[in-house]
């Protein structure tokens, strides 16, 4: 009786199992540390002495944590830190509160030309920045908001964006919710607040993490609104830091490490916030 014949496992059968995943894997991860060498050349030169930032060799011959403190000593660095932290998490609240709004009215509620109201709305979306930066810093100055929080707040407080991306995501919420509402003598603004919001909970923090990181790092409004040192937030305090108080790049860096740390921070604990919302969002048009 002749003993059954085994089939050779060929390179193709190889590749085909195992071999593409490993070499997926080692690519993504020689990506990864691309990615990674400027921030890791970053992190080790806040650490050194100035005479050392320049040269080739990355980790410093004598550690210098004492950079992290001199750079409070040098600038108002916690005032500018408050200044950011403060304005973000207002202008995060109010639009994440006006783009609910509008997006209910947009989705939920049936009144004439409201659907060519929003394509005028969205439209606004194709307007760059710059355009509107005019008008709005005449505005300012009309309102004499120039030189204040309030400045750096309203304008950003409404965002075409989050209306849309809310407005997306409330129409994947059954209508016979609204109608079970209101059958219980429920208001419309009953109807938002008890019944929509919650369930546009993950579309909510989404665009709130969308709106925090945005203005968070935001340059060019508040450089030419802002003229008082106290007001100034972190991207600006940094600025006259390396302008005015001479090239001292070790301690920049410093000060960039603990800058983006809460960016860091933010997008690890609620990645999968912002994966989600958009997927929930995007499943109805």
């Amino acid at each position: 009786m002749s003993s059954p014949t085994h089939t050779p496992k060929t390179f193709g059968t190889w590749w085909y199992r195992k071999g593409r995943f490993g070499a997926s894997h080692l690519l993504l991860a020689a990506l990864a540390l691309t990615m990674l060498t400027p921030f890791l050349w970053m992190l080790l030169a806040s650490f050194k002495p100035l005479v050392e930032v320049e040269q080739l060799n990355p980790f410093p011959t004598s550690w210098r944590p004492g950079n992290y403190l001199k750079v409070f000593e040098e600038i108002p660095f916690a005032r500018y830190y408050f200044n950011s932290l403060f304005v973000a998490a207002w202008v995060t609240f109010l639009q994440c509160l006006t783009s609910a709004m509008a997006a209910y009215a947009f989705s939920r509620l049936h009144w004439r030309g409201r659907d060519h109201v929003f394509r005028l709305y969205l439209a606004t979306l194709m307007i760059p920045g710059v355009v509107t930066m005019i008008p709005n810093y005449t505005l300012m100055v009309k309102l004499h908001l120039l030189d204040s929080y309030l400045g750096l707040i309203v304008p950003a407080a409404f965002s075409a964006f989050g209306t849309f991306l809310l407005r997306q995501f409330m129409l994947t919420i059954p209508p016979s919710l609204d109608e079970a509402a209101a059958i219980d003598g429920a208001s419309h603004w009953q109807v938002f607040w008890n019944v929509i919001m919650p369930l546009a909970r993950p579309g909510l923090i989404t665009l709130g993490i969308f709106t925090f990181l945005g203005n968070y790092r935001s340059f060019f409004w508040p450089l030419i609104l802002i003229k008082s040192e106290h007001l100034r937030t972190l991207p600006i305090g940094m600025l006259y830091f390396d302008t005015v108080y001479g090239r001292q790049t070790n301690l920049i860096m410093a000060a960039t490490v603990m800058n983006i740390v809460p960016l860091i921070i933010l997008f690890v604990l609620s990645q999968k916030f912002i994966v989600r919302g958009i997927q929930l969002g995007a499943v109805k048009g």
